[in-house]
């Protein structure tokens, strides 16, 4: 019997699709942007068995119309079934590629790739990227996207090996054809692109096996999974990917919940450099395109090592037929060095416990960058988050007496723009029950005088944030800042509201400017934590449909409101900023760089939870 929080079936799926085209009242073109589940609501889950429920987005060329409402697939009915007023679907994978093939048959492309001696199109690519908002009056209200050329390197595995600068087609998708060519100028071509695949590789790395010969320590029925006093859910969604529900911890005997829901909300990587048609590349990598439609099929060995459980998807392609990811989401366990140790240096003992940690992780390959999202479970209450970008540096063509002035030369005639990847985690919080109170932690030297004589006493200040406008906070090195979210209504062994706090990682600020274009319809990431009351509605923190979208939408607005968050149900908006300026070593394929955050246990536990871990056997210490 499926949960009520397990992703759609293929089955569900298709009835879904079949329920918008019969009762939808849409044209013969149109295509299916999101089937997803619908989620329930906490007190539905409470009440039990609630009905199963798809969230359907339709667009229609016919009408120039995105759709969206509620699919009821045991009464067979659809529920809100809504024209969104200006709203614009995401650009689906089919729409992508149909895109970059309208504008490879454009006689005005060709002759422009001719200029720069391509005569045979074979080995060019042209990405269909959303052309944003830009105030082009020639585009507003219209389903416009920009693009972006590239020609395949000779030995065929690198689609980005030589930029096509400044050539920029500008294509109406409704109507499917060129509106217009933006072309800044040619400039020749970079040379010959390195292979990614070398030939000679090193032949001194030996073998190395990882075993569980007993089997891992967790259990998985369906897409619920317990490990090491964790229990948690794991969901999937065409556009959010890999979402993990209903976490929580067992303690004495009881499970406390932690985190009702747990994603990656939004995603924008604006580029820094303002010349020709590149300021346009501003990527909304959710709510432009989906990162769940993207997610790999993981391979045993490549992507995973151990001793793997695997989670297939079932999303679907724009006519709404289902399509299964096998292996889209990878459990594994893995040591982790030293849990704790302790060295009694009079008597001569010594106890070590070794830590082990669950990972659940997920790859989406989205145009030229992979993106590997991995959620770690610590015997010691710990959550681990952790973003792996690798793939292709994003470049273009540069004459070679030019200086780079906006990135770096990475190869000749190859400049790579800097840029930055800003990822928004969204967490429904439940810190031991549903209603919950948000605080931040700052700490500051004390003036020397006659209270700290040796100028060594340091102020521990904590506040509540009781209200959305004063959760928007940043990151402050110089205070050693961390935000918790505590329980009012339960107290630890010490009289004091249990809690878990939010520990920062590397992060930095915006550079684009507030009111730029990108800067009004990314406005969340102008913070690094946010925290609203729960609303049903309030899923992505640029709102539901940025694509094309003038700004001002999701939490900025959302947080208007000024909705106390005392005592309520609590959620937490974490802004994640990896800054990238690429290096030569970038190219032709980079390697992975790590950006990470942790939730960890702040008087939620009486002591130490992971006491009880067993110490390593003889055979291994």
């Amino acid at each position: 019997m499926k949960h009520p929080l397990d992703p759609l079936s293929e089955t569900e799926i298709a009835n879904a699709a079949a329920l918008v085209r019969g009762k939808g009242g849409l044209s013969g073109q149109a295509w299916f942007e999101t089937i997803a589940l619908h989620e329930p609501e906490k007190t539905e889950l409470a009440r039990g068995n609630p009905p199963r429920l798809a969230f359907v987005c339709c667009y229609d060329p016919g009408s120039g119309q995105t759709w969206d409402g509620i699919a009821d697939l045991e009464m067979g009915a659809l529920r809100n079934w809504r024209h969104v007023v200006g709203a614009q679907a995401r650009i689906v994978a089919g729409e992508f590629a149909m895109g970059g093939e309208i504008a490879k048959a454009d006689p005005r492309v060709v002759a422009a790739l001719a200029l720069r001696g391509i005569i045979d199109l074979g080995d060019v690519l042209i990405e269909a990227w959303s052309a944003g908002n830009f105030g082009v009056a020639s585009e507003e209200g219209e389903r416009i996207a920009y693009c972006h050329c590239f020609l395949r390197n000779t030995a065929g595995d690198n689609p980005y090996a030589r930029p096509i600068a400044n050539l920029h087609p500008v294509v109406d998708l409704r109507r499917r054809l060129v509106i217009r060519v933006d072309d800044f100028g040619v400039v020749p071509l970079p040379a010959e692109g390195a292979s990614i695949n070398v030939s000679a590789t090193r032949n001194d790395l030996k073998p190395l096996v990882i075993t569980q010969p007993d089997g891992p320590s967790f259990t998985v029925e369906g897409n619920l999974v317990r490990w090491q006093k964790w229990q948690f859910r794991v969901g999937f969604h065409v556009r959010d990917g890999l979402i993990l529900h209903m976490i929580g911890y067992e303690d004495e005997g009881r499970l406390r919940p932690i985190i009702h829901r747990a994603s990656m909300a939004e995603m924008v990587v604006p580029y820094g450099d303002p010349r020709g048609g590149a300021f346009r590349r501003n990527a909304f990598d959710t709510g432009e395109y989906g990162v769940g439609q993207f997610l790999d099929s993981l391979t045993l060995g490549c992507d995973c090592l151990g001793h793997i459980h695997y989670f297939d998807c079932w999303h679907h392609d724009w006519l709404g037929a289902p399509k299964k990811i096998e292996n889209a989401i990878c459990m594994h366990e893995e040591d982790f060095g030293i849990l704790w140790k302790f060295t009694d240096t009079v008597r001569g003992g010594v106890t070590v416990k070794r830590s082990r940690r669950l990972v659940v992780s997920s790859l989406s390959t989205i145009g030229n960058y992979v993106y590997g999202f991995f959620w770690y479970f610590y015997q010691d209450g710990t959550i681990g988050i952790e973003v792996k970008a690798t793939g292709i540096p994003l470049g273009t063509g540069a004459k070679d007496n030019d200086l780079a002035r906006y990135g770096t030369r990475v190869a000749p005639g190859i400049d790579a723009h800097v840029h930055q990847h800003v990822f928004s985690f969204r967490f429904d919080m439940c810190v031991d029950g549903p209603r919950n109170a948000v605080t931040e932690v700052n700490f500051a030297a004390v003036p020397v005088g006659p209270d700290n004589p040796h100028g060594n006493a340091i102020r521990t200040d904590e506040r509540k944030l009781t209200r959305e406008k004063e959760a928007q906070r940043v990151m402050d090195l110089a205070a050693a800042r961390y935000w918790r979210v505590i329980n009012p209504n339960k107290l630890n062994a010490y009289g004091e509201p249990v809690g878990y706090k939010l520990v920062p990682g590397s992060n930095a600020l915006p550079f684009s400017d507030p009111n730029s274009p990108v800067g009004r319809r990314a406005g969340f990431m102008y913070k690094h934590f946010w925290a609203t009351q729960y609303a049903a509605d309030e899923l992505y923190p640029a709102g539901w449909y940025p694509n094309l979208h003038e700004g001002g939408d999701g939490l900025p607005r959302w947080s208007e409101k000024n909705r106390s968050l005392d005592n309520e149900n609590v959620v937490v908006w974490y802004t994640l900023n990896y800054h990238h300026l690429p290096r030569p070593e970038d190219w032709p394929v980079q390697p992975c760089v790590y950006a990470s955050f942790h939730w960890m246990p702040s008087g939620f536990f009486a002591s130490n939870p992971a006491l009880d871990v067993p110490s390593p056997s003889a055979a291994c210490c």
